[in-house]
């Protein structure tokens, strides 16, 4: 239906223009709607972060859905069908930018736990929100400092599902219980500048380093597992020359990024980084930046619930996976909270024209009332 609560609520959000950190009042109409079901809502913001925690109810078991209300800048304005903030509707498809990553999840969230207590006003338990506008950005001051705020009051929570969208091909055929860690080398080696005229003059830096980052790019770093493939490492980034084509160059610049599985540590990749690259002769400096860490869930009562959401809504089962970007479930499952990622379709994402079908912003809410049912009732 083009007119669902869950497709009017996701318009609503997108309308705001809240590129990260800037939240631009749709945790405002967050707490508006919440409040009006009995949520107790509490501002939490740090720095220039806004974050909202709400919760219903009391004791345990305790449920939370998290997400975040930040989106990626919309980029060249000329290449969008419509204005990214100005959601549209063409073809059953809804258009805007944060529609798929992660408002339209959010407005399935509320829509869904909008139905459950109306039916279920004295469910067991209680139902929290964990919403920031900072997993975009550093996630410094976001889901991160709020969990710390949560202990210190005591609050523990056993269930969460994060609402990023993971689904490849159809509406959550994917479940993510972890995402592997990130680690950035970023490599300048130095040769000696020269006319290309008099090469035995000079000592190409180029040159030098072909061999070296072809090995790099090719080194094997671990076996994959059942959960994780094996960790990958990607040069992203060469850059070298003086803009003359007479002209052999000082130095080369590269940079490549290690997507690597919790069973190795990021000082065995930059032992084995090392090695490789103490093969080629020029001198090198090496410095290194830690990204996320990677992350594993348990699977227990919330991962078995929504396996079975997904095959009594969607009629099929859902595979696991582990690929791609990492979320703010990073810093849930360290808790000890049994944590799933379950969204909408992954496709358009930080692209042009992102969007989400109108059916499935339906039917994950539903699938999220589902799993409200089996858990909280």
């Amino acid at each position: 239906m083009l007119d669902s609560k869950t497709i009017a609520l996701t318009k609503k959000l997108v309308a705001r223009p809240s590129i990260t950190p800037d939240d631009a009042g749709c945790q405002a109409i967050i707490t508006a709607a919440l409040e009006k079901l009995g949520f107790k809502c509490t501002d939490m913001p740090f720095g220039s972060t806004s974050n909202l925690w709400a919760s219903r109810g009391a004791g345990t078991p305790h449920f939370v859905f998290a997400g975040h209300t930040d989106v990626v800048p919309p980029g060249d304005l000329a290449l969008w069908e419509s204005d990214p903030f100005t959601p549209t509707i063409r073809d059953g498809i809804l258009y805007g930018r944060g529609v798929a990553d992660m408002k339209g999840g959010i407005a399935a969230m509320m829509v869904a736990v909008e139905d459950f207590v109306t039916k279920n006003p004295d469910h067991k338990g209680t139902i929290s929100f964990l919403i920031t506008s900072d997993e975009e950005g550093p996630a410094h001051d976001g889901t991160k400092k709020v969990l710390v705020e949560l202990q210190q009051r005591g609050i523990t929570m056993d269930w969460c599902i994060v609402g990023e969208p993971g689904s490849q091909q159809c509406l959550c055929d994917t479940l993510k219980l972890g995402a592997r860690g990130s680690l950035t080398g970023t490599l300048v080696f130095t040769g000696k500048q020269g006319h290309v005229g008099y090469p035995h003059k000079a000592n190409n830096p180029i040159h030098a380093t072909l061999n070296t980052l072809h090995d790099l790019a090719h080194i094997k770093l671990d076996e994959p597992s059942a959960d994780f493939p094996a960790s990958s490492l990607q040069i992203t980034n060469i850059k070298s020359g003086v803009g003359a084509e007479n002209v052999i160059p000082e130095t080369l610049y590269a940079q490549f990024n290690v997507r690597f599985a919790p069973g190795i540590t990021p000082e065995e990749i930059k032992a084995k980084a090392t090695q490789t690259l103490s093969a080629q002769g020029l001198p090198y400096t090496l410095a290194w930046q830690q990204g996320g860490e990677p992350f594993l869930s348990h699977r227990g009562a919330l991962t078995e619930a929504c396996i079975g959401a997904v095959q009594k809504v969607m009629s099929y089962d859902p595979q696991f996976s582990n690929v791609g970007g990492t979320s703010d479930a990073r810093f849930i499952v360290k808790t000890g909270c049994e944590t799933v990622e379950i969204g909408l379709i992954s496709e358009s994402i930080h692209a042009v024209n992102e969007h989400a079908n109108c059916a499935d912003l339906d039917n994950l809410t539903r699938v999220y009332l589902e799993v409200l049912n089996r858990l909280m009732v």
